[in-house]
């Protein structure tokens, strides 16, 4: 069964749910970057978060960014999603090991530490929308949850988790989000409350077969009046969108100057993907066409600059010569 995110409400429109699967998106995730478990499950819960979270996505077009950076051994997580659920991602310390909880589970929260979570989100507009709340759990999925109450003013339960094996694998992954919506009334959040404190955790339930469909079932089983409909099922999976082409735009934004000195110094240069690992080489011939471009670019912004201002000066003369006559 491929990864997928399965989208549901209620009828009568008083909550909606979102639940996935994500276990190979999380294995390739842990294979590209050799992530340890701790790092697994840290960048595995962003990565399942990010992918729900797309689908609250209104346009095509939109990306979504989940930034959490910590005081602990990681350091920090770095995911980003577009509309179709396509994650990347990457922690900053990949090889962090930390001895089990007291109750024998992996400690995310003390590998991530104290911090902040970020939600950037890129609609379109002029400037993305961010939205900015401290860490408070480090679990990931209880800071999510206080994201939505806090940014975005939606109630909501957020369950996240990795099932990983003692030598590394990635067994099962997934999570889910149920949120309610100002129509819902008090028997629900009641309700719902008390479900999903008996709720086992949502890693074993995938590792025991179930689907993101079942998942949501059986968390709004037994309420009455409450009907669930599955209003879509959407594939979601690990995919880094660098290429040669977008590596070449990055080094000529660096600008001349920088470009130069990777001749002078390096001889060439590699740029590095963060998010799949990917090395690029530029020797001196190509960074040469690229300073070249980097020139043109230059040359094109100071010509509008002189523009611009020539521009501004003749409308200043020419309201000027108004107020004298």
């Amino acid at each position: 069964m491929k990864d997928y995110i399965a989208r549901a409400v209620t009828v009568g429109g008083q909550v909606r749910a979102f639940a996935a699967k994500t276990t190979d998106t999380v294995a390739e995730a842990a294979r590209i970057h050799n992530l340890s478990p701790i790092a697994s499950a840290a960048l595995g819960r962003t990565l399942t978060a990010a992918a729900i979270m797309s689908k609250m996505l209104k346009s095509e077009k939109d990306t979504l960014t989940i930034q959490i950076k910590g005081d602990g051994p990681l350091g920090g997580v770095v995911v980003v999603s577009d509309a179709h659920a396509n994650v990347r991602g990457y922690v900053h310390n990949p090889d962090v090991y930390l001895p089990l909880s007291s109750d024998g589970k992996l400690n995310v929260s003390q590998a991530i530490g104290r911090g902040y979570l970020n939600v950037i989100k890129d609609l379109g507009l002029k400037e993305p929308y961010i939205g900015y709340v401290k860490l408070v759990s480090g679990e990931i999925g209880e800071d999510i949850a206080y994201y939505f109450a806090s940014s975005e003013q939606i109630p909501s339960a957020v369950s996240l988790g990795t099932y990983i094996s003692p030598e590394g694998k990635i067994l099962s992954a997934g999570g889910f989000v149920i949120q309610l919506l100002p129509e819902a009334d008090e028997k629900i959040i009641s309700f719902l409350e008390k479900k999903l404190q008996e709720i086992p955790p949502v890693s074993n339930m995938l590792y025991e077969g179930k689907t993101p469909e079942d998942i949501l079932k059986y968390i709004f089983e037994g309420m009455k009046d409450l009907e669930l409909k599955i209003t879509e099922k959407s594939p979601c999976k690990y995919k880094c969108n660098c290429s040669r082409e977008r590596m070449e735009r990055n080094i000529v934004a660096l600008g001349v100057e920088e470009i130069q000195d990777m001749i002078e110094e390096q001889e060439g240069a590699e740029v590095h993907c963060h998010f799949c690992n990917t090395r690029y080489w530029f020797d001196v011939k190509e960074l040469e066409r690229l300073k070249n471009e980097a020139l043109a670019v230059k040359d094109e912004a100071k010509t509008i600059e002189t523009n611009e201002e020539e521009a501004a000066a003749k409308k200043t003369e020419g309201e000027s010569i108004k107020k004298n006559q």
